[in-house]
């Protein structure tokens, strides 16, 4: 079975429903094959860890690439801000 919150406006209680969710399916877990598998995949606030408490064995740091005008190189043409998303 698979189960997704998703989407919505911030502050709707989307984390507080799906983290209770996943407590309580936890709960009535048959065997270590039936445990529910979170996954906070909230780009700006992912913060189910504050209620869930889970043993962390890996932790990755991950980054995002923003572009830098070189000045001595720009002509003001405006072709970056065409091409750049």
């Amino acid at each position: 079975m698979i189960i997704t919150v998703a989407s919505g406006k911030g502050g709707t209680g989307k984390t507080t429903v799906a983290t209770n969710l996943a407590l309580s399916l936890a709960d009535v877990a048959e065997d270590e094959a039936s445990q529910p598998l979170y996954l906070d995949c909230d780009v700006e606030e992912p913060n189910a860890a504050l209620f869930l408490k889970p043993m962390i064995f890996e932790q990755r740091e991950v980054g995002q690439l923003i572009p830098e005008i070189d000045l001595d190189r720009c002509t003001y043409c405006g072709r970056c801000a065409e091409v750049c998303q």
